[in-house]
């Protein structure tokens, strides 16, 4: 077994359950995404969605993420509100909600500029499971998500962040919590969840919030949230973006989770 620094960074999200720029010679960068629309005859036009935002580096940044999709109803509802905002994010995803119908979803979300990350393939306490038990795990999840946009999750976010040393030894992929607002919960009013994320909000923070289907209390919330943070100097970025710009180099010996990702100096 390897030995590693059993470090974990988490902030209060770990009570609740568990698009994209690239740089350039100033600080501030511009990216674009951009998807195809849906077609319904072959004489009907496609519309075009395009994400584009700037990144400047010597302002406060945060990432957005989501977990528990992908469905075809709340995480389509999501990519709308990031669209109307033109802001990216970041999307766990559950292997086994993965099919023909979410898929497209993921597609959309990808071509637009957002980022698609693993969540695990049956959202299960894996600090139970054996190591090949959690490859597997992490493996089928990785390639249905390489099949549909021919890209390999780089970041993983543990069911319920729960995470063990066997977990830490048999991912690769750099595993990340994030700051919430028990928006899995329903007596939780999309007010109370904008409160929460906007008073835990900090330059270099990672958002954790869920686009399960039916989760439409998150999707009121994301006005407030994305309003109140850009008013506030916030730009919003991807996880890999929030890496990138704050120097911290990816490794698969790392045993850290990340709430907050912090500049190195």
């Amino acid at each position: 077994m390897k030995i590693r620094n059993f470090v974990a960074i988490l902030a209060a999200a770990v009570l609740f359950a568990g698009c994209g720029s690239s740089g350039s010679e100033s600080s501030k960068t511009t990216s674009e995404g951009s998807s195809q629309g849906s077609e319904s005859s072959q004489t009907e036009e496609v519309k075009e969605e395009k994400i584009v935002y700037e990144v400047d580096q010597t302002k406060p940044l945060i990432a957005l993420t989501f977990d528990d999709g992908p469905n075809t109803t709340t995480t389509n509802d999501v990519l709308d509100k990031l669209v109307e905002y033109q802001v990216p994010a970041t999307f766990f995803l559950i292997g086994n909600n993965i099919n023909e119908q979410s898929g497209e979803t993921v597609k959309r979300a990808y071509a637009l500029g957002c980022e698609i990350e693993n969540h695990s393939l049956t959202h299960s306490y894996m600090t139970e499971f054996t190591e090949d038990e959690i490859k597997a795990e992490i493996e089928e999840t990785n390639k249905r998500i390489e099949d549909l946009i021919g890209v390999t999750p780089k970041f993983f976010r543990p069911p319920y962040i729960a995470v063990n040393v066997t977990m830490y030894d048999s991912v690769d992929q750099t595993f990340i919590a994030g700051i919430g607002a028990n928006d899995w919960d329903d007596s939780v009013t999309a007010e109370m969840r904008a409160d929460k994320i906007i008073e835990q909000a900090k330059d270099g923070a990672i958002i954790l919030l869920h686009d399960a289907e039916g989760n439409s209390m998150t999707v009121d919330a994301l006005d407030e949230i994305i309003t109140t943070l850009k008013d506030q100097g916030y730009q919003f970025v991807t996880v890999e973006e929030l890496f990138k710009y704050k120097g911290v180099e990816l490794s698969p010996l790392d045993s850290r989770i990340y709430t907050f990702v912090e500049a190195q100096n």
